[in-house]
């Protein structure tokens, strides 16, 4: 069938395309060139939204160029990963319905490295806090 809309993105998933437009090119980008970069097939509104929304989660910083924003990432994929886990549970009703969920979904080696970050994490915030 003709002129059917193209399947929705997954959540988070133009945001995704998005910074990997900003790695992929290392410099900071204005919307436009952000546009070019994923096809030209978006709009520029769209675009934008998008930067901005990143902006206000502390993914990308920006700078003036010229009349526009020019936007670089100051995350790498780990920490946009950590970023969206968090945003998860803060959204969740049941913190620790969450937490326990996610820690069910793990595998063995996982939990044995989550143990490890947290205690890790635990001894560092009990020295540093003397």
């Amino acid at each position: 069938m003709t002129g059917e809309r193209p399947a929705r993105r997954p959540a988070g998933g133009l945001e995704a395309e998005v910074l990997a437009a900003l790695w992929a090119i290392g410099r900071p980008l204005t919307p436009r060139e952000v546009q070019r970069e994923l096809g030209g097939e978006l709009a520029y509104t769209t675009v934008m939204t998008t930067l901005t929304r990143l902006h206000d989660k502390g993914a990308v910083d920006r700078q003036r160029s010229g009349r526009a924003y020019a936007y670089i990432p100051v995350l790498d994929q780990a920490g946009i990963a950590a970023s969206r886990m968090r945003e998860m549970l803060d959204d969740g009703q049941d913190r620790r319905a969450v937490l326990a969920h996610f820690v069910d979904s793990l595998s063995a080696q996982d939990e044995r490295l989550l143990s490890e970050l947290l205690r890790d994490a635990g001894g560092g915030e009990r020295e540093g806090s003397a």
